[in-house]
């Protein structure tokens, strides 16, 4: 049996840097099992803003046995609604999908590095930025993100939201000025750039880390992801 395809699923987004960050991490996925000696179909799929939908890239690949990756830092309504929906509108018989990318302790040492690269030292205060999200599944996950990049950190680091629920990212990094801080840095739990990041550096803080994008760490975490799923399907051919 050959081995099964790989959707990377993504939420969307209207910024070309953006989408382009989605496109060539697929791209640093392709590579890395090239590396390893294995070549897999890639497509990328969105839920929302722009295509192609997922079910749209499972129904052109309706002869192959497929993996669909959610690139989601949080499993709320896009992850736990939407990508099961697109999955049975493709009428594809032969897909597996995995957990989403977060929270994992690997993104954490991510954000650890973009936050030093942003200018942050020790003895900074953090914000935890992330879009935010109305479905609680979806806020658990953030909190226990944020917790991740706490532990990293060596401090507490109190989750915001940038467009859904509250505290808002600005609320917080008012408070902790007010509270005696003197620099205040927001680590952006974002996949790519777009209008989230861009509010990010209006919040008032010090520094704004950039999004996670495209690292090695990133890279194998989604190919552990891949390659678990992929065993489902050695295993029923055996």
């Amino acid at each position: 049996m050959s081995a099964p395809a790989l959707v990377l699923v993504a939420h969307g987004t209207r910024s070309a840097k953006g989408v382009r960050t989605i496109a060539e991490l697929a791209e640093a996925v392709e590579r890395e099992m090239l590396r390893g000696g294995v070549r897999v179909p890639i497509r990328t799929a969105f839920v929302d803003v722009l295509g192609p939908t997922p079910a749209q890239v499972l129904r052109e690949l309706k002869d192959t046995p497929a993996v669909v990756v959610p690139a989601f830092l949080a499993s709320g309504y896009h992850v736990y609604q939407d990508v099961p929906r697109e999955v049975a509108d493709s009428d594809h018989r032969d897909v597996v999908v995995t957990a989403a990318m977060g929270p994992d302790p690997i993104l954490a040492r991510v954000q650890r590095m973009r936050l030093r690269e942003a200018g942050f030292r020790d003895g900074d205060a953090v914000v935890f930025g992330a879009a935010g999200s109305s479905d609680a599944r979806a806020r658990h996950d953030v909190r226990k993100a944020a917790a991740l990049l706490g532990a990293e950190l060596g401090l507490r680091v109190p989750a915001a939201a940038i467009a859904t629920g509250e505290p808002r990212v600005p609320d917080v990094v008012a408070s902790l000025r007010e509270s005696g801080a003197r620099r205040v840095f927001v680590a952006s739990y974002l996949l790519a750039d777009g209008l989230f990041q861009q509010r990010l550096h209006d919040s008032g803080a010090d520094g704004v880390a950039d999004p996670l994008g495209i690292h090695p760490a990133i890279v194998r975490l989604l190919l552990e992801r891949y390659r678990t799923a992929a065993s489902e399907f050695i295993t029923a051919a055996a």
